[in-house]
């Protein structure tokens, strides 16, 4: 499929502008050898020092009206760089009647929809994301957040979401964690 060479081949850009991101493969058969490819940001040569790095995680408030409450979510997403295609979004958001926080995961189109997507925090337990939909910009899983993984994605490093290609290749990719909290704490 077209999105496992890429994903092989194409090195993935940080979210939001800034970071390293790497597409790790988990072969199939013992012999094959494991496939990264990692991007790193270089400075542009400039006589200016540049700016300093953006968060990861952008968190954004918005209401439909100037009567409505606020509704704010954070995100943070992992596009490959040499084509600009978003090869996933988490979005966590936070309801102003549950105050219960929910991730939305948007996954690229080519899944091996009968084995579900996994959302890790560091080397911790796994759990399933049952893809819910898949429409031409990808494919959704949403989830509630535990009290128990908020503290973990709070304390963490690197948030792992994986998934099957349609060649039924695992690719996962990671999230840095290191400004999580400090957006969270703006949309709580």
């Amino acid at each position: 499929m077209k999105f496992a060479r890429l994903a092989m081949v194409a090195a993935l850009a940080a979210f939001s502008a800034t970071g390293t991101s790497v597409a790790q493969h988990t072969p199939k058969a013992k012999g094959q050898g494991q496939g990264q490819t990692q991007a790193t940001t270089t400075p542009s040569p400039s006589s200016t020092p540049a700016p300093p790095p953006q968060p990861g995680w952008a968190a954004r408030c918005s209401s439909p009206s100037r009567d409505a409450p606020l509704e704010c979510a954070m995100e943070q997403n992992a596009i490959l760089t040499k084509t600009g295609q978003l090869v996933v979004l988490v979005n966590i958001r936070v309801p102003g009647d549950t105050r219960a926080p929910i991730a939305l995961v948007q996954l690229p189109l080519g899944l091996n929809l009968q084995v579900a997507a996994k959302f890790q925090v560091d080397d911790g337990k796994s759990t399933d994301l049952p893809i819910q939909t898949c429409e031409n910009r990808g494919c959704y899983a949403s989830i509630p957040i535990s009290p128990e993984t908020l503290n973990a994605l709070r304390a963490g490093k690197q948030l792992k979401i994986s998934f099957q290609d349609l060649a039924k290749e695992t690719i996962t990719i990671p999230l840095s964690l290191n400004d999580f909290s400090a957006a969270y704490d703006k949309i709580k």
